[in-house]
Protein backbone atom coordinates (compact mmCIF):
# COMPACT_ATOMS: atom_id res chain seq x y z
CA UNK A 1 0.00 0.00 0.00
CA UNK A 2 0.56 3.54 -0.08
CA UNK A 3 0.15 5.60 3.61
CA UNK A 4 2.82 8.56 3.85
CA UNK A 5 4.44 10.77 0.78
CA UNK A 6 6.12 13.87 0.73
CA UNK A 7 5.91 16.39 -1.94
CA UNK A 8 8.94 19.14 -1.54
CA UNK A 9 9.22 20.30 -5.00
CA UNK A 10 9.37 23.57 -6.46
CA UNK A 11 6.41 24.97 -8.61
CA UNK A 12 8.58 25.44 -11.16
CA UNK A 13 9.92 21.94 -11.26
CA UNK A 14 6.11 20.65 -11.08
CA UNK A 15 5.23 22.86 -13.94
CA UNK A 16 8.32 21.76 -16.04
CA UNK A 17 8.09 18.11 -14.93
CA UNK A 18 4.14 17.88 -16.08
CA UNK A 19 3.67 20.61 -18.67
CA UNK A 20 1.98 22.82 -17.37
CA UNK A 21 0.90 26.06 -18.70
CA UNK A 22 1.03 28.17 -14.91
CA UNK A 23 3.43 27.44 -12.16
CA UNK A 24 1.66 25.93 -8.61
CA UNK A 25 3.23 27.47 -5.60
CA UNK A 26 2.94 24.25 -3.50
CA UNK A 27 4.33 24.65 -0.28
CA UNK A 28 7.01 21.55 0.83
CA UNK A 29 5.48 18.36 2.97
CA UNK A 30 7.48 16.21 3.92
CA UNK A 31 4.46 13.54 5.93
CA UNK A 32 1.76 13.63 3.87
CA UNK A 33 -1.20 11.31 5.58
CA UNK A 34 -4.74 10.12 4.53
CA UNK A 35 -7.32 12.42 4.32
CA UNK A 36 -5.26 15.30 4.16
CA UNK A 37 -5.28 17.50 1.14
CA UNK A 38 -2.50 16.45 -2.03
CA UNK A 39 -2.01 18.21 -5.51
CA UNK A 40 -3.03 16.65 -8.42
CA UNK A 41 -2.60 16.92 -12.10
CA UNK A 42 -5.83 16.40 -13.97
CA UNK A 43 -6.89 16.95 -17.21
CA UNK A 44 -10.61 16.93 -17.73
CA UNK A 45 -10.36 18.29 -21.26
CA UNK A 46 -7.62 19.55 -22.64
CA UNK A 47 -5.96 21.29 -20.67
CA UNK A 48 -3.76 20.40 -17.58
CA UNK A 49 -4.71 21.51 -14.36
CA UNK A 50 -3.03 21.75 -10.60
CA UNK A 51 -5.43 20.41 -8.37
CA UNK A 52 -6.00 19.92 -5.17
CA UNK A 53 -7.93 16.64 -3.88
CA UNK A 54 -8.39 15.11 -0.12
CA UNK A 55 -7.37 11.82 -0.27
CA UNK A 56 -9.54 9.19 0.66
CA UNK A 57 -11.79 8.49 -2.48
CA UNK A 58 -15.23 8.91 -1.93
CA UNK A 59 -17.91 7.82 -4.76
CA UNK A 60 -20.42 9.72 -5.91
CA UNK A 61 -22.86 7.51 -5.08
CA UNK A 62 -21.81 7.09 -0.97
CA UNK A 63 -23.99 8.73 1.65
CA UNK A 64 -21.18 9.17 4.03
CA UNK A 65 -18.02 10.82 3.42
CA UNK A 66 -16.26 9.28 5.75
CA UNK A 67 -15.81 6.20 3.95
CA UNK A 68 -12.97 8.06 2.14
CA UNK A 69 -10.86 7.06 5.49
CA UNK A 70 -10.58 3.24 4.49
CA UNK A 71 -10.18 4.08 0.75
CA UNK A 72 -6.61 5.60 0.11
CA UNK A 73 -5.27 3.35 -2.20
CA UNK A 74 -6.67 0.90 -4.78
CA UNK A 75 -5.31 -2.20 -6.16
CA UNK A 76 -4.32 -2.22 -10.14
CA UNK A 77 -5.82 -5.26 -10.91
CA UNK A 78 -9.19 -4.49 -9.38
CA UNK A 79 -9.72 -1.10 -9.89
CA UNK A 80 -11.80 -1.45 -13.24
CA UNK A 81 -13.97 -3.66 -11.32
CA UNK A 82 -14.45 -2.42 -7.48
CA UNK A 83 -18.10 -0.66 -8.21
CA UNK A 84 -16.37 1.93 -5.51
CA UNK A 85 -13.59 2.99 -8.27
CA UNK A 86 -14.50 1.70 -11.49
CA UNK A 87 -16.28 5.24 -12.56
CA UNK A 88 -13.02 6.83 -11.43
CA UNK A 89 -11.03 4.56 -13.58
CA UNK A 90 -12.81 5.09 -16.50
CA UNK A 91 -13.57 8.93 -16.74
CA UNK A 92 -11.56 10.73 -13.62
CA UNK A 93 -7.68 9.65 -13.43
CA UNK A 94 -4.80 11.72 -11.98
CA UNK A 95 -1.58 11.85 -11.13
CA UNK A 96 -1.12 12.91 -7.50
CA UNK A 97 2.47 14.91 -7.29
CA UNK A 98 4.96 13.05 -5.13
CA UNK A 99 8.62 13.12 -4.38
CA UNK A 100 8.80 9.84 -2.47
CA UNK A 101 7.05 8.04 0.02
CA UNK A 102 7.18 5.70 3.32
CA UNK A 103 7.15 2.09 3.61
CA UNK A 104 7.45 0.25 7.48
CA UNK A 105 9.29 -3.21 6.90
CA UNK A 106 8.02 -5.52 10.12
CA UNK A 107 10.95 -7.14 11.86
CA UNK A 108 9.40 -9.55 14.33
CA UNK A 109 7.34 -6.92 17.03
CA UNK A 110 9.46 -3.37 15.46
CA UNK A 111 8.17 -1.52 12.36
CA UNK A 112 11.57 0.05 10.37
CA UNK A 113 10.25 2.69 8.24
CA UNK A 114 12.21 3.45 4.93
CA UNK A 115 11.86 6.49 2.60
CA UNK A 116 11.47 6.03 -1.14
CA UNK A 117 12.42 8.00 -3.90
CA UNK A 118 13.93 7.93 -7.61
CA UNK A 119 17.80 8.15 -8.26
CA UNK A 120 17.64 11.14 -9.83
CA UNK A 121 15.24 13.11 -6.73
CA UNK A 122 12.97 14.51 -9.23
CA UNK A 123 9.11 14.89 -8.66
CA UNK A 124 6.89 12.21 -10.50
CA UNK A 125 2.90 11.55 -10.07
CA UNK A 126 1.41 8.52 -8.77
CA UNK A 127 -1.68 6.83 -11.04
CA UNK A 128 -4.39 8.30 -9.18
CA UNK A 129 -8.28 8.55 -9.42
CA UNK A 130 -10.81 11.12 -8.27
CA UNK A 131 -14.18 11.85 -7.52
CA UNK A 132 -16.66 14.48 -6.61
CA UNK A 133 -19.40 14.17 -3.82
CA UNK A 134 -22.09 15.96 -3.21
CA UNK A 135 -23.42 16.95 0.01
CA UNK A 136 -26.63 17.44 1.18
CA UNK A 137 -26.19 21.35 1.76
CA UNK A 138 -25.08 21.56 -2.05
CA UNK A 139 -21.15 21.82 -1.19
CA UNK A 140 -18.87 19.27 -3.33
CA UNK A 141 -15.84 17.30 -1.67
CA UNK A 142 -13.41 16.11 -4.42
CA UNK A 143 -11.40 13.51 -3.18
CA UNK A 144 -8.54 11.13 -4.53
CA UNK A 145 -6.94 7.23 -4.17
CA UNK A 146 -3.49 5.92 -5.55
CA UNK A 147 -3.36 2.54 -7.17
CA UNK A 148 -0.57 0.20 -6.15
CA UNK A 149 0.43 -2.67 -7.65
CA UNK A 150 2.91 -5.99 -7.20
CA UNK A 151 6.35 -4.43 -5.91
CA UNK A 152 9.64 -4.37 -7.69
CA UNK A 153 13.20 -6.21 -6.68
CA UNK A 154 13.51 -2.79 -4.60
CA UNK A 155 10.54 -2.63 -2.85
CA UNK A 156 9.67 -6.44 -2.24
CA UNK A 157 12.38 -6.44 0.43
CA UNK A 158 10.34 -4.55 2.99
CA UNK A 159 6.80 -4.57 1.45
CA UNK A 160 4.32 -6.77 -0.93
CA UNK A 161 3.17 -3.86 -2.51
CA UNK A 162 3.95 -0.58 -3.77
CA UNK A 163 2.38 2.54 -5.35
CA UNK A 164 2.44 2.92 -9.25
CA UNK A 165 4.59 5.39 -10.61
CA UNK A 166 3.29 6.76 -14.12
CA UNK A 167 6.47 6.91 -16.52
CA UNK A 168 6.30 10.21 -17.96
CA UNK A 169 5.76 8.97 -21.60
CA UNK A 170 2.45 7.83 -19.86
CA UNK A 171 1.01 10.89 -18.78
CA UNK A 172 -1.10 11.89 -21.82
CA UNK A 173 -2.37 8.01 -22.23
CA UNK A 174 -3.51 7.90 -18.36
CA UNK A 175 -5.29 11.58 -18.13
CA UNK A 176 -6.73 11.35 -21.35
CA UNK A 177 -10.42 11.46 -20.27
CA UNK A 178 -11.49 9.83 -23.94
CA UNK A 179 -10.20 6.56 -23.28
CA UNK A 180 -11.91 3.87 -21.35
CA UNK A 181 -10.72 0.89 -19.23
CA UNK A 182 -8.38 -1.36 -21.41
CA UNK A 183 -5.23 -2.60 -22.41
CA UNK A 184 -3.69 0.53 -23.16
CA UNK A 185 -4.60 1.80 -19.22
CA UNK A 186 -3.61 -1.33 -18.14
CA UNK A 187 -0.12 -1.54 -19.45
CA UNK A 188 0.36 1.83 -17.66
CA UNK A 189 -0.08 0.08 -13.97
CA UNK A 190 3.00 -1.70 -13.95
CA UNK A 191 6.05 -1.23 -11.28
CA UNK A 192 8.56 1.26 -11.81
CA UNK A 193 12.40 -0.03 -12.62
CA UNK A 194 13.95 -1.10 -9.18
CA UNK A 195 17.06 0.17 -10.94
CA UNK A 196 16.05 3.59 -11.15
CA UNK A 197 14.90 3.89 -7.51
CA UNK A 198 15.98 3.78 -4.02
CA UNK A 199 15.59 3.81 -0.40
CA UNK A 200 17.09 4.21 2.75
CA UNK A 201 15.77 3.56 6.78
CA UNK A 202 14.47 6.98 8.15
CA UNK A 203 13.66 7.66 11.89
CA UNK A 204 9.90 7.21 13.45
CA UNK A 205 9.50 10.44 13.67
CA UNK A 206 7.57 9.91 10.63
CA UNK A 207 5.29 7.58 12.30
CA UNK A 208 3.66 10.58 13.73
CA UNK A 209 1.52 12.64 10.38
CA UNK A 210 2.14 15.49 13.09
CA UNK A 211 5.64 16.01 12.40
CA UNK A 212 6.40 17.86 9.60
CA UNK A 213 9.52 18.58 8.78
CA UNK A 214 12.30 17.83 6.92
CA UNK A 215 13.63 15.62 9.89
CA UNK A 216 11.21 12.43 8.33
CA UNK A 217 13.41 12.00 5.30
CA UNK A 218 16.73 11.73 7.19
CA UNK A 219 18.94 8.62 6.31
CA UNK A 220 18.74 6.80 10.09
CA UNK A 221 22.26 7.44 11.64
CA UNK A 222 24.38 4.13 11.57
Amino acid sequence: MCGRFTQTSSGEAIAQTFSLKNTPDPQPKYNIAPSQPVAAIAQPEDTREYRIFQWGLVPAWSKDPSIGNRMINARAETVAEKPSFRAAFNRRRCLILADGFYEWQRTGKQKQPYYIQLKNQEPFGFAGIWEQWESGDGSYLETCAILTTEPNELMQSIHNRMPVIVHPQDYETWLDPELQAGRHLQAVLRPYEAEAMRLYPVSTTVNNPRHETPECVEPLAS
